[in-house]
């Protein structure tokens, strides 16, 4: 929650329950509900770290609320967070090294491995199918586009079963 919470403060000063619906408003269909105390703790560290400021805003009546707004450290963060390159895809896969070692170990069958990490895949994508008929409103275009990324990577994943499949097949040292 540390960048969210940074980049979302970018957009100006909030205290934690408007962090909670900003962010909410933003993934809420793709992400599970952001636990109210995890934000806190997480300001809590930021502070520390110094990379937000809080301060009391009084409220007539209500109890003065804890406002955070980013400081400067803070800004240069998430400006290295947002510009730096996320790893390209993944060469230590754990299911890739399950399939490998499956028949050394004389647990299980390889191709029962791809048989039921396939049933897993599929499930994903009639997951993610089921979410993305589900968007709708203004604000559904980041989910969907999530959504979408998400279903596109596990379709590459069940191409790269398939090729897996043949290779077992076709007598593959796997």
């Amino acid at each position: 929650m540390k960048y969210p919470l940074l980049a979302l403060l970018a957009a100006g000063p909030a205290h934690g329950y408007e962090l909670k619906q900003s962010f909410e408003a933003r993934f809420g269909a793709v992400w599970p509900p952001v636990n109210i105390g995890q934000i806190y703790t997480t300001l809590q560290r930021l502070e520390r770290d110094h990379l937000v400021h809080a301060y009391e805003v009084e409220q007539s009546a209500r109890p003065a609320k804890r406002v955070f707004e980013l400081t400067e450290a803070g800004l240069r963060v998430l400006a290295e967070w947002l510009t730096a390159a996320n790893p390209g895809p993944r060469v230590r896969d754990e299911f890739f090294m399950k399939l490998v070692l499956a028949r050394l170990a004389g647990l299980a069958e390889p191709l029962d491995l791809v048989e039921r990490q396939r049933t897993v895949f599929l499930q994903e994508l009639r997951d993610l199918n089921d979410l993305a008929l589900r968007q709708h409103g203004p604000q559904s275009e980041i989910p969907s586009l999530l959504i979408e990324g998400a279903s596109l990577h596990v379709q590459a994943d069940l191409k790269w079963l398939d090729l897996c499949e043949e290779r077992i097949r076709n007598g593959g040292s796997i």
